[in-house]
């Protein structure tokens, strides 16, 4: 990986989009089939791919609000739940460092509702979830603690309302996409540039191209360095298991060769040891 490229541009193309509080709304509107339009209310705390967001209302903040979390990933993660039991603990930290959390009135607090945008290349339903119980080591029927995360794939070809109601994460799959199909036969640098000209062309995120051109660029090729990274480390645990496993069979094998030759000297043994006794019975005769 671009060692330079990773320092500087740790941030992500998803974040970078819905950093923007009218494309954040419309995705807000889209996952819950709410129609607010003063993305104003918005209250929005970003932590690593994360957006945690709420609708700001005095009454409804303390009585009925929700925290959605929202994240892209590339690759399949089933610690998400654990991590999103993570993320909800410091929130809710921030959210209550003033109360007096040992009262007797019970503080109220956000309702939270977990989403993972899948978009990596391995195949996966269209929709999904993750549940923190699956990780308990006893399993109960009725946990004290779950945490449930919703997952959605967005690669092209799933999620088709989800891309009709929310633009920006239509066009952010399709420039995705082309990255992904034109990196196949061109370098990752003449991919990015291609993508980038035809989406302009094309008015997919024409205007967010315009200003943050040269960001976007840098910001693919740490990317997908990345992702090919995460291919290469994957691809060298599933050789480092392959080996594992046939220095298993070998160590069988030969274990077994060992027993069989112990079995045949025992054998061999025993068969000496019955002429011996044939013929000494013959001899007493």
């Amino acid at each position: 990986m671009n060692g330079n490229v990773a320092k500087d541009y740790k941030d992500r193309l998803f974040r970078m989009i819905f950093n923007d509080r009218e494309k954040l709304l419309e995705l807000y509107n889209a996952m819950n089939g709410s129609d607010y339009k003063d993305a104003s209310e918005l209250q929005v705390v970003t932590l690593e791919n994360a957006i945690y967001l709420s609708m700001k209302n005095d009454v409804a903040y303390v009585l009925h609000d929700e925290l959605f979390l929202y994240e892209q990933q590339s690759t399949k993660n089933a610690n998400m739940p654990l991590r999103c039991l993570f993320y909800a603990s410091d929130t809710y930290s921030v959210l209550v460092k003033d109360k007096n959390i040992y009262g007797t009135k019970m503080l109220p607090l956000p309702a939270p509702t977990f989403v993972v945008f899948y978009n990596g290349k391995q195949k996966m339903d269209e929709e999904g979830e993750l549940r923190l119980s699956d990780a308990f080591v006893k399993k109960q029927e009725n946990p004290n603690l779950e945490v449930i995360v919703k997952v959605k794939n967005i690669n092209m070809g799933n999620s088709q309302e989800l891309f009709e109601k929310c633009r920006p994460m239509r066009d952010y799959m399709i420039f995705v996409d082309k990255v992904r199909r034109y990196s196949q036969e061109q370098t990752l640098e003449d991919a990015v540039e291609q993508t980038i000209r035809e989406c302009m062309e094309e008015d997919v995120m024409a205007d967010f191209l315009k200003r943050n051109r040269a960001e976007v660029v840098k910001m693919c090729l740490y990317e997908y360095d990345e992702e090919k990274q995460r291919e290469f480390d994957r691809e060298e645990g599933r050789e480092e298991e392959r080996q594992n496993t046939l220095r298993e069979k070998a160590r069988a094998d030969e274990e077994k060769a060992r027993a069989d030759e112990e079995k045949l000297r025992a054998d061999e043994a025993f068969r000496k040891i019955a002429m011996l006794e044939k013929q000494l019975a013959e001899l007493k005769e």
